[in-house]
């Protein structure tokens, strides 16, 4: 199955850059877990986690918000990061990847970010077909 059915295009998701501020992350990430990072040139670099901010805000800016202004997130640790796969990635491999994370990054060739296959969207496929079987 081509897992381009899958994909959520990077038209219409949400990321980081790897030069934004810690503050900057903080005013992104409202509403989501976890977001992929990309550099300026579209290549995806890392992801980053709600605890990964809590964590730099504590250890890093001293609870103290205006120093989040002048701290970026590559500074900071990162738990996890979700390994990128390639468009041409079978899909039992990206299911294998989306039961440790909420999303799978997939790049192109040149290994700019694309897009992103959510768990969600694997999960609604398989129950719809599964229902239709009953």
């Amino acid at each position: 199955m081509n897992i381009l059915f899958f994909l959520t295009p990077k038209a219409v998701c949400a990321y980081l850059y790897s030069d934004y501020s810690v503050r900057q992350a903080l005013e992104k990430m409202e509403g989501y877990a976890t977001l992929p990072i990309l550099d300026r040139e579209g290549r995806y670099v890392g992801s980053l986690t709600e605890g990964d901010l809590l964590w730099a805000v504590k250890n890093i800016c001293g609870m103290d918000l205006k120093r989040t202004e002048g701290t970026g997130i590559m500074e900071i640790a990162h738990r996890k990061d979700y390994a990128p796969v390639s468009v041409n990635t079978e899909m039992k491999d990206i299911i294998a990847k989306a039961v440790d994370q909420n999303f799978v990054p997939v790049v192109d060739d040149k290994d700019s970010f694309i897009g992103l296959v959510t768990r969600r969207a694997i999960l609604q496929h398989y129950l719809k077909d599964n229902a239709g079987q009953r």
